[in-house]
């Protein structure tokens, strides 16, 4: 079981960028490995680091000036191949959600099957969110997920966000799909016996 999802408060790693795609995330020849650990560390890898493996000063995650648990992206975040590896990679560095006005059908999937929470928001929210944060980055949001509300606490701003009804259980509880059945193993088997008759 992982970590039941309920309110987060946090500040924000904003990144204004759009289209970013899910070989950006996490680029291809990080693919190898079989488990999600470590996943964390080539996060933006290209952007982060320069070809020498040096720091690149200038990417967001390198300021530490930002922080939190809440990646704050341009419109279309995830796009691209199908690749989980990047919601890996999202998971593993530390991020509990990510904002954007829209996400890759795919991505958002397997963001949610990771404990990652994917939070959909009008242009004009996501817009005046990023202001909030360049201007203080010690700016919180909220992000309540009984609620299905995200909350500027800079602006006093809320909007509301749609989640599926079983992933929402799911990341209340901090249930996978196979702890989820584990969890229901006695009505399955009832089920059974009574479909068996």
């Amino acid at each position: 079981m992982k970590e039941k999802f309920n309110i987060l408060t946090s500040t924000c790693v904003p990144l204004p960028l759009e289209n970013v795609d899910t070989d950006q995330i996490i680029p291809a020849r990080f693919l190898k490995a079989t488990t999600k650990d470590g996943f964390g560390e080539n996060l933006f890898r290209d952007w982060r680091y320069d070809k020498q493996g040096n720091k690149i000063a200038s990417f967001v995650l390198n300021n530490p000036t930002y922080g939190g648990k809440i990646l704050v992206a341009g419109k279309n975040f995830g796009s691209g191949s199908s690749r989980e590896h990047a919601a890996w990679a999202i998971a593993d560095y530390g991020f509990r959600v990510v904002v954007s006005s829209f996400f890759a059908d795919i991505f958002r999937n397997n963001a949610l099957n990771n404990f990652v929470l994917p939070v959909v928001v009008s242009e004009k929210f996501l817009s005046e969110l990023f202001a909030v944060i360049a201007k203080n980055p010690t700016a919180e949001v909220e992000i309540n997920l009984p609620a299905q509300t995200i909350t500027n606490k800079a602006t006093g701003a809320t909007e509301s966000f749609e989640i599926n009804s079983y992933k929402k259980h799911c990341l209340a509880n901090g249930l996978d799909d196979i702890d989820f059945l584990l969890t229901n193993k006695d009505k399955i088997e009832k089920w059974e016996q009574n479909a068996v008759k």
